[in-house]
């Protein structure tokens, strides 16, 4: 079993878009997210993007899009030596009522039985509430809010348990260095 870095990809990896990732031109890879992945490539940690793409499910892009995209998007971090060795998607809109999407665990739970994933020995990163709760339901023992992407606006909307439960850090680079 190998510990792993759970990391959300809109807002982490890439800015967030507020008319969805639709092609490969909507994408902006947040270059210090880059340089970070390279630096941890030779880490024990297994590296999973885990993201909800409600697009799909709104009928905006289709599923093979959103794999393109994301196929693309580790071509990228792995043409500048970093690596990911899986990315699990929602493509179901928040009103189906799937297992998958964040806040759920469903997709945590499905890289960590593809993976060989120990959970209490890894963790997430996201920069919403909803991708920490995730983490928190599936028994990752670590669960970082990052302020890049939504991360700061999230952040006002912690409660006191929340805050004692969780590491915030300003992005994906500066969590990574403290943390793996």
């Amino acid at each position: 079993m190998n510990p792993a870095l759970f990391l959300d990809r809109d807002g982490v990896i890439i800015e967030n878009n507020p008319n969805y990732i639709r092609s490969w031109s909507d994408v902006k890879i947040f270059p210090e997210a880059i340089r970070a992945l390279r630096r941890i490539q030779n880490s024990s940690y297994k590296i999973a993007i885990i993201t909800n793409q409600s697009a799909v499910g709104r009928g905006l892009v289709s599923f093979e899009t959103i794999c393109e995209i994301n196929t693309r998007l580790i071509d990228e971090i792995q043409s500048h030596g970093g690596r990911i060795d899986g990315v699990f998607i929602c493509p179901h809109a928040p009103e189906d009522g799937c297992t998958c999407r964040k806040p759920k665990p469903g997709l945590i739970l499905q890289a960590a039985q593809d993976l060989s994933i120990d959970l209490k020995q890894s963790i997430l990163i996201g920069d919403a509430l909803s991708d920490l709760i995730a983490g928190q339901v599936a028994g990752i023992p670590t669960n970082v809010l990052i302020l890049t992407g939504r991360g700061k606006e999230q952040a006002t909307m912690l409660t006191a348990d929340q805050k004692k439960s969780i590491l915030i850090f300003e992005s994906l680079a500066e969590a990574l260095e403290a943390l793996v």
